[in-house]
């Protein structure tokens, strides 16, 4: 009786091992998403989001696939918040302003509050979306934030030393940055930066207000001739990594923190990639040639901008406690957060040799 039951038994295994083989090798379905960007391919702020999606893959052993559309190659740039909500991509990086109204808390990071760099910006714009988790994101995941270094002036033909300068110029900007033109006594003209260039070349602006990085990032330092540093006033741009909702509640809880901790890890990284955009982008203008010139305000004139810019801010703080928002909570902790970062930030010549280093290789022949 005995042997009859180990025998039993025996066969019992001899069955369920290929049955216990077969689940062990079974191979997880893979998961696969699709991220839009703006940024051309070869800009840093694109290979960091093509970087981001292969190592998103490489942590979870290829369990997730991300196919990268940069360029706006799959959403145009103020298409990317709402058709990553609706599902057209999974993932998205674009600019807040370029859906303005849709942000109203959040768009309060844009205006001037004395950036010195992209690297205290991006960490500011990060800090903001945690202490305050505005509920206009509501309706997405957000993974990260990153913002640019403070806008400076650029013009083609005439140059911009004073305010008085601005009278008769159209000035390129986006958001906030079309107001602060106005404040100075500009005509503003909105417009995103893929179609900067073409607007100064063609002369349907007089020039564009923007971080100094574009001069090199999107070649804008071709076409212009002055570069006007009113720092003290420069706003920055927000800028968002999203993921759709849905998908991301569908995700399996260890997938959520390898997305979280590389997001966490990608701040640093465009963070320096802006502050190697700025002074890269400086040493690119002037090595263009002669007729190029960086202009720099006095103390005295920087004041007189400060004043002059002071009323946009104020305006949109008033707006916003209009909407039943803590405009002076919000206020309040940006400048805090300014100083605070400020104090850590790293120099430009370590972040510049930080993309010398990582990031150089990595760009795509022309």
């Amino acid at each position: 009786m005995k042997n009859k039951v180990l025998m039993v038994c025996l066969a019992l295994i001899l069955v369920a091992l290929p049955l216990f083989g077969a689940c062990k090798a079974a191979p997880a379905e893979a998961i696969e998403l699709s991220y839009s960007n703006f940024f051309p391919p070869t800009h840093f702020h694109s290979i960091l989001a093509e970087e981001w999606a292969k190592e998103i893959e490489a942590r979870t052993n290829g369990q997730v696939k991300i196919t990268y559309y940069p360029a706006s190659s799959l959403l145009a740039k103020d298409q990317v918040y709402g058709g990553v909500v609706e599902g057209i991509a999974d993932i998205g990086m674009s600019c807040l302003i370029y859906t303005a109204g849709r942000f109203p808390a959040s768009e309060l990071v844009d205006l001037p509050h004395a950036y010195p760099n992209g690297w205290v910006a991006t960490k500011v714009a990060n800090d903001f979306y945690n202490e305050f988790k505005p509920a206009e994101f509501d309706d997405a995941h957000m993974l990260y934030f990153h913002a640019h270094g403070p806008g400076v002036v650029f013009t083609t033909e005439k140059p911009v030393r004073v305010l008085e300068d601005f009278k008769g110029l159209v000035i390129r900007a986006t958001g906030a940055g079309v107001k602060i033109m106005e404040a100075l006594g500009a005509t503003g003209y909105g417009a995103g930066q893929p179609e900067t260039s073409e607007l100064l070349s063609k002369g349907v602006v007089d020039g564009t207000y923007a971080p100094r990085e574009v001069l090199k990032g999107w070649k804008q330092g071709d076409v212009v001739k002055y570069v006007t540093g009113c720092y003290d006033v420069g706003n920055t741009t927000d800028m968002f990594v999203v993921m759709n909702k849905d998908k991301w509640d569908s995700l399996p809880g260890n997938i959520k923190e390898i997305f979280t901790e590389v997001s966490q890890e990608w701040i640093e990284k465009h963070a320096k990639v802006w502050d190697y955009y700025d002074k890269a982008a400086v040493d690119y203008f002037l090595g263009l040639g002669e007729g190029r010139e960086m202009i720099e305000l006095s103390p005295e004139e920087m004041a007189r901008w400060v004043e002059a810019a002071k009323v946009v801010i104020d305006e949109y703080l008033a707006e916003l406690t209009a909407k039943g928002l803590p405009a002076a909570d919000y206020q309040e902790y940006l400048l805090e957060r300014v100083a605070y970062w400020s104090a850590k930030a790293p120099t430009a010549e370590e972040s510049a040799a930080w993309v010398e280093t990582e990031l150089e290789p990595l760009v795509p022949a022309q």
